[in-house]
């Protein structure tokens, strides 16, 4: 939950723990760091700093500077937040028989550390620092289970990274069957780790989890990768990576079709399984699938391949890519697909609807991020549960 639409917005950050001077000076430095001015934040991030409890305003700070210097920063802040906990749940705030673990997200005061360890997240792995990336990661889970800030999404690309394969497939496997559920997280968020299981789904489970609307997508692509380095093209191993391309094609396709590998994650609007989440899973993990091994396995699956391949988005038109991202999308809303210009202005009078529609959709999502007024006819909500009181945000005002 973002700390502008959530319950950190009507109590303030940490729940209250920051004092409203120093929240106003490091929302005029975030504003202006958006605004690409982050020389003139300095000087409001430097007021908002004095205040200790303000563990968000180390964070901004860390992300304009260089990495080495960013790591330096935001392990002083987790070590001040640590200790912050310590003050402000007691003595057993870390503790596993506490009453505060497991349910961090919950506390308001728990959330700026929080972010602290997302931040760190980041910033190891960028430092190629995968180990203590990883670390972190499975330390948030301890402490919210239920993972609200995302990080499982990280967590099986890194341990990929570091060659922890058994442990990799059981976490996608644990998360594959949450998926499913809708009920309590898993224990420690899946990193209790165990020895990965060999069964493969019934084709109905398959066809349910390959759903592009809300399928595990990065759990099914790392399944696939991590079974495969395990057992080589096992049946398990085809099947995650049938699955893995019907969740979201993206990823494969543009692997396939040997674009290079994102530099920087995707900071735009998204939705489940779009063109987004593969772009940042391409950053975590796009080298791991085209090491020698695992490229002849994926370019040497027919069947895979052919899942991929599309089909011109005009209706009157069969032609069929003989080649992963052989066709062109449409630029506008990178959703259509057409094997020519022709087909493409065909096609417009019936694809300018929903294109139009998508475009509100993302911009709706944009605004709903950046905290700006919905001016679309999409409605948008969000809710917060947090010490046992709800928070609903409209994208206009809090109901």
């Amino acid at each position: 939950m973002n700390k502008r639409h959530g319950a950190e917005a009507v109590h303030g950050l940490g729940g209250g723990t920051v004092s409203t001077k120093s929240q106003k000076n490091l929302e005029k430095a975030e504003e202006l760091c958006r605004k690409n001015r982050p020389s003139d934040a300095v000087p409001p991030l430097l007021r908002a700093i004095k205040d200790e409890q303000n563990l968000d305003a180390w964070i901004q700070m860390a992300f304009m500077c260089d990495r080495n210097k960013a790591v330096e920063i935001l392990e002083m802040a987790e070590s001040t937040g640590r200790m912050l906990m310590q003050t402000t749940l007691g003595s057993d705030a870390f503790a596993d028989d506490g009453p505060h673990v497991g349910k961090f997200w919950d506390i308001l005061a728990a959330r700026p550390y929080m972010r602290v360890l997302q931040a760190q997240v980041r910033m190891y792995f960028e430092t190629k620092n995968y180990t203590r990336s990883a670390e972190t990661i499975i330390e948030m889970m301890r402490l919210c289970p239920g993972d609200n800030m995302g990080q499982r999404d990280w967590l099986g690309s890194l341990l990929l990274r570091l060659h922890r394969d058994a442990d990799a497939l059981h976490f996608a496997q644990v998360w594959i069957n949450a998926s499913e559920g809708g009920g309590m997280p898993p224990l420690r968020g899946g990193t209790t780790f165990r020895a990965p299981h060999r069964d493969v789904f019934s084709g109905e489970r398959e066809k349910a989890l390959s759903d592009p609307v809300w399928g595990p997508a990065v759990h099914l692509h790392n399944a696939a990768l991590a079974a495969f380095r395990l057992r080589g093209p096992c049946p398990q191993a085809t099947q995650y990576l049938r699955m893995a391309a019907r969740a979201n094609p993206h990823v494969l396709v543009k692997i396939l079709g040997r674009r290079s590998r994102p530099d920087a994650l995707n900071m735009d609007a998204r939705a489940i399984n779009g063109p987004e989440a593969a772009h940042d899973y391409r950053f975590l993990t796009q080298d791991l699938w085209t090491a020698p091994q695992a490229w002849a396995w994926i370019t040497g699956d027919e069947t895979v391949n052919n899942e991929l391949l599309k089909i011109c988005s005009r209706p009157e038109c069969p032609a069929l890519e003989s080649q992963a991202t052989q066709f062109k999308r449409c630029a506008a809303c990178h959703q259509a697909i057409y094997c020519g210009k022709a087909c493409q202005k065909g096609d417009w009078m019936r694809h300018k609807r929903e294109c139009q529609e998508h475009r509100a959709l993302k911009k709706t999502i944009r605004d709903f991020q950046a905290n700006n007024p919905n001016t679309t006819s999409i409605p948008i909500y969000a809710a917060d549960l947090a010490n046992g009181t709800p928070v609903v945000y409209d994208g206009t005002s809090f109901l």
